[in-house]
């Protein structure tokens, strides 16, 4: 069973427009938990969708990337992709 916390965790994190990341920290502010950047962390971990709930997206304050279910790589890989699709979706206008 999903927690109310995690539900809005991974609403949060949905919200996260496509090429872009957002801090542990901010995630949690914006959960309406603005302490429990930790907790976070250890929701994301569990998260079922890790592509489709982009939890890649988030990182530590300090821009480092921080972990991913599906390891540090594949949060590089996904987020330099993602980066990619916006440039080639800009040039295209």
């Amino acid at each position: 069973m999903m927690t109310s916390f995690a539900k809005k965790v991974y609403q949060v994190v949905l919200s996260i427009p496509l090429g872009q990341t957002r801090t542990y920290k901010w995630v949690a502010q914006k959960a309406g938990r603005p302490g429990a950047f930790r907790a976070v962390g250890s929701v994301l971990n569990r998260n079922p969708f890790p592509v489709i709930i982009p939890c890649h997206r988030v990182i530590k304050s300090n821009n480092v990337l921080g972990g991913y279910k599906l390891g540090p790589r594949k949060k590089k890989a996904l987020l330099d992709l993602e980066k990619e699709i916006v440039l080639c979706l800009k040039n295209k206008k």
